[in-house]
């Protein structure tokens, strides 16, 4: 495992970092023995930064860890967690929050603290309810050793944010395809310009970009390569390959993905990659860009859905079926998931099911116009005889066919 300083405070943190948003899941719930057994793995091969938050699998992520870090794995990490600003309301909420984060992950401290998400408009509330004299005083106190905070707004709001409170750290989006999106690479090199430490989100842009089977003509960009490596490796290179970049966070949730970026870990040094690679990712950049339909990482910020949608599935459905050479596979897989095929009592969230209500579209950190876009999944994903295909793979799920 290789590690990386962070700036101001000289902590070495390992280069990639464990994400509990998206855990196994067992019966609807996280699998708390596979996912323990994971993350503890990954920490005894040198992972030391563990990240969570506050709605993390609708609240059960922050108790989890707290389990999974006992016998002695909680003095072998540095722990971050994160404000949710959005549901602060008063300066006495701040400390009800952190405080029953430390309960939650049974912990007298969090080693990494971020203000969770924020836009220009959110920080300003933050800041006329006192934010800064509240993280003043947490890591005076010794609660909170790092503060910090996530990003998920437009480009002009990233530097204010940053000018604002001399921060330990921040959060952001970036892979080889958002480069120019949210923060980006302008953003990435304006934080360290400041002597923050840097921790990445979204690497893989929710897995697409380390999907095996990749579009046809970006892959053949990657076979044009003397050395050769499988698209995740390819990404996360791409993003360690900057030295500004400390941590990247991976929502590792199966045995080989964490053993290949673990690999991976150990031998992406920055500044690694020769100009012919850098110049294949700006070609495999290209060739992506011209299929995505929604940009959509998967985050799950939009839900609950008032009426149930299973949004982030819709979207991954309905780009698959334009960015991979498998239509079939992907109405299949939507029928599936969209229709709970394997529930006893399926809750469905098909995209037709939106009543254009627009909540989501309020707590998108991409931006997306959900409501609209989920019209044409409507279009696409249920063309023709839906619901005969949805009852097929119910009956398929059933062995009744």
């Amino acid at each position: 495992m290789l590690y990386r300083k962070m700036p101001k405070t000289g902590d070495e943190l390992s280069i990639l970092g464990f994400g509990c948003m998206r855990l196994p899941m067992k019966d609807g719930q996280i699998d708390e023995e596979r996912a323990t057994a994971q993350l503890r793995g990954a920490i005894d091969r040198g992972v030391n930064y563990v990240d969570t938050a506050w709605p993390y699998h609708f609240g059960a992520s922050e108790p989890f860890v707290g389990r999974a870090l006992k016998d002695g794995y909680r003095e072998k990490v540095f722990l971050a967690t994160k404000l949710p600003c959005w549901l602060v309301k008063t300066p006495d909420d701040m400390e009800k929050y952190l405080n029953t984060q430390l309960e939650r992950l049974e912990t007298d401290h969090i080693d990494y603290y971020l203000m969770h998400s924020l836009g220009w408009d959110t920080w300003k509330k933050m800041l006329e309810m006192g934010i800064t004299d509240f993280m003043d005083r947490i890591k005076a106190d010794g609660r909170v050793r790092r503060v910090g905070f996530s990003f998920h707004s437009a480009p002009d709001e990233f530097k204010p944010i940053v000018d604002s409170y001399n921060f330990d750290f921040c959060q952001i989006q970036f892979n080889y395809l958002d480069r120019d999106f949210q923060a980006g690479l302008a953003g990435l090199k304006y934080a360290a310009s400041k002597n923050m430490g840097i921790v990445i989100m979204e690497p893989l842009r929710g897995g697409s970009l380390g999907s095996a089977q990749q579009p046809e003509a970006v892959q053949a960009v990657f076979d044009t390569a003397e050395t050769k490596r499988t698209p995740v490796e390819w990404a996360l290179r791409w993003v360690w390959n900057h030295p500004e970049v400390g941590v990247i966070l991976s929502g590792m949730n199966e045995e080989a993905h964490i053993d290949e970026n673990i690999r991976i870990a150990s031998e992406a040094e920055p500044l690694s990659l020769t100009n012919k690679e850098l110049e294949i990712m700006d070609r495999a950049e290209g060739e992506f860009k011209k299929l995505i339909k929604v940009n959509c990482t998967a985050c799950e910020y939009c839900l609950p859905c008032p009426v149930g949608v299973k949004i982030p599935v819709c979207f991954e459905h309905y780009n698959n079926m334009f960015i991979f050479n498998d239509p079939n596979a992907a109405l299949f897989r939507y029928a599936v998931q969209t229709g709970e095929a394997f529930a006893e009592h399926p809750n469905t969230g098909f995209a037709s099911q939106c009543v254009q209500c627009g909540e989501c579209v309020e707590k998108c950190p991409q931006g997306i116009d959900i409501p609209t876009e989920l019209a044409e999944v409507v279009k696409v994903m249920e063309a023709g005889d839906f619901q005969g295909r949805v009852a097929g793979v119910r009956a398929f799920a059933r062995r009744e066919l």
